[in-house]
Parts: C-alpha cells; structure tokens; sequence
C-alpha cells in the first residue's frame, strides 16, 4: 500500500510517497522564503498554490527512480494512479496555507478517486522520528516554528506535559531575525552568527515549572539591539544558550519525573546543532539515549504526513471528500492515536 501525504502547515508545502513498510520513496518540498520581513500568510498561499503541481510531479519522479533502485526488474512505472491513499495535514497550521495541501488533496482524491485521510502535522513529527529511530517510548522535545512542546505518550494519546507560555522557539528565532534584517526563516542565519560570538549575555530564563517563555527574553534582544552596546554575534550565541538551555532544563525533569530514558528531537529547530549538542550532553550525564533525525525530516516535510497517513488509514479512519476539513488549532492533546497502545 502507496501513500501520498501532503504538508501544508506553514512556509513549506511538502509532497512525500511511502509504502505501508516504512519505505519513504520520495520527500519533495518547496520553501518560502525572503530576504526581508517575515512569513505573510497570502504570499505564502500563493507560493503554495504555485508549486503543488510541480511539487507533485517531482515526488512521483522521485518515488520511481527508488523503486528501481529496490526492484531493479521493475516494468511498471508509478503514476497517480497507482496511489492507494493521499494524506494532507488537516491541522494545526495557519489557515492561508491549509486550505491550499486540503484544496490539492481532495482535487486528487476526486479525479483518481482515491480514500483521503487527515493528518495532525504535530503527530507527524513524532511518527516519522519513532520510524526513523530506535527510540520505542521517548520523551519528545517537539521545537518548530509554532510549536514548543514537551511531549509523552499515554492512554493512547500523546500528552503535552510541558509547552510554550508565548511564542514558538522558531517564532522566537525568526522575530529576532527580522529585528537584524536576516530574512525568513531566521534559525539558520542566527545559529551562524551564534558560532561567531564570544561574549554572554545575561538574558531572562524563563522556566516555570515545565513550561518555557520567550517573550522576555526576545524584548531584552531588541533593547541591547537597539542601544548598540553589544555585538549582534554575542547577542546571536547568548540567545541560543539560554533558549536552548531552558529547554533542555524541562526535557531533563521530564525524564526524571516520567522514568523515560529516550529523548526524540523534533520540529524545524531541532536542526540547530548547539540544540542537539545540549540535548546529547544531558542525556549522556543522566544515562539515557538522545535521538535526532537528519534535517530533511525535521523540517516539515511531506514524508511525515504520507507515513503517518499509513498509520492512520490502517485504523480504519478516513474522511470523505465533503467532510475533509481543516482544523487550525487543534492540539496534540486532542487527538486519540489508536495505533499505539
């Protein structure tokens, strides 16, 4: 069974194909970007309803050139078709862009006449790491755009045991980004500008029991910014130190609170080498096992929904073509995962 997953959350709309065996056959993605300014909700709609088709096409491309690779007697060629169920993230996201992945997945859905499944694109992080990696029952630091989140698994759910006050730590990144006119998205120019830095800066820590606040920190950013008293690179690495070290702090009393000895790191920000540094350290001090994706799946990506989109299709739960809806605030704490017990 083929599955194609469409991720329409934020700034990437993600196109991913995978058999019900766990084989990601194609991850293809187009992210928007600028040199100024931040993320405009209907720009990065109009980006997205640019790309889709040709973000498609590619997976397939893609999705063929791996299945010659794994069956080089291969005579058939994968086309749309051949698809047995398409995926879209449903929820959370903005609203702008969800309905363009929802639009394109149930177009497909009508003229091939194929089942729809709707994906949370939370869960689909954590889905796409526990394929990926050893980790059985991790606590799961979930860091992106929007979303900063401590998360386990329990009852059947996936429970939210400690999260962000305020702002997403990705948010928190790009909207110190913008303040030094280095473009979206953010992360990556200020994990550059942090390796430069030399000096820390003493900046709020925010952690109130298992939850974090960024606001403060990211007010304090933009008053030393402003004031011109300190090196935009001393200010980048003082930045990541303290963030990152806010959350590894509640990762680490996650672990002890919940006798879990894996931690999974997901979410855009969890590229950020310091992040993974400061989680790999804590972890080997406490003794469990640290576990990181490689980036292509830490990003949003399409892989994540079509793999997750297996999961949920075996279940039994589809939606039809009328009812597949988006769901813009819909948590992680909201959903029943009935594949886990």
């Amino acid at each position: 069974m083929i599955c194609l997953g469409i991720e329409s959350t934020a700034h990437t709309f993600g196109v991913g194909i995978c058999d019900d065996k766990g084989r990601i056959l194609a991850n293809k993605k187009s992210l928007f970007e600028t040199k100024a300014g931040g993320l405009i909700p209907r720009k990065v709609a109009d980006h997205h309803a640019d790309v889709c088709d040709k973000m498609i096409k590619e997976a397939l491309e893609e999705a063929n050139t791996n299945l010659n690779k794994i069956n080089k007697n291969a005579s058939k060629t994968l086309e749309m078709k051949d698809i047995d169920v398409i995926a879209y993230s449903s929820s959370p996201g903005i609203g702008h862009m969800l309905r363009v992945g929802a639009m394109c997945a149930r177009s497909l859905a009508i003229i091939y006449k194929k089942p729809l499944v709707e994906v949370n694109h939370c869960i689909a992080h954590l889905e796409i790491g526990r394929l990926l990696t050893n980790a059985k029952d991790p606590v799961f630091l979930y860091a992106s755009g929007a979303n900063t989140q401590i998360i386990t698994f329990h009852n059947g759910k996936y429970i939210v045991v400690g999260e962000t006050l305020d702002n997403g730590i990705g948010n928190f990144l790009d909207a110190f980004a913008r303040e030094l006119d280095l473009g979206f998205p953010g992360g990556p120019s200020i994990e550059k500008l942090a390796k430069e830095g030399k000096n820390y800066i003493e900046l709020p820590y925010a952690v109130k029991g298992m939850d974090v606040s960024f606001g403060g920190i990211l007010t304090k950013l933009k008053t030393l910014y402003k004031k011109n008293l300190h090196a935009k690179e001393d200010l980048c690495y003082s930045l990541q130190e303290t963030a990152f070290a806010m959350l590894t702090e509640v990762v680490e009393r996650c672990l002890a609170f919940s006798n879990k000895d894996e931690v999974l790191l997901g979410g855009g920000v969890a590229c950020n080498k310091r992040l993974q540094e400061m989680i790999r350290i804590m972890c080997k001090e406490r003794g469990a096992k640290a576990y990181f994706l490689d980036n292509q799946y830490n990003v949003d990506n399409g892989a994540m929904i079509a793999w997750t989109g297996v999961l949920v299709y075996k279940t039994g739960k589809t939606v039809e073509i009328k009812n597949a809806k988006i769901h813009p605030y819909l948590r992680t704490d909201d959903i029943t995962i009935s594949w886990r017990r």
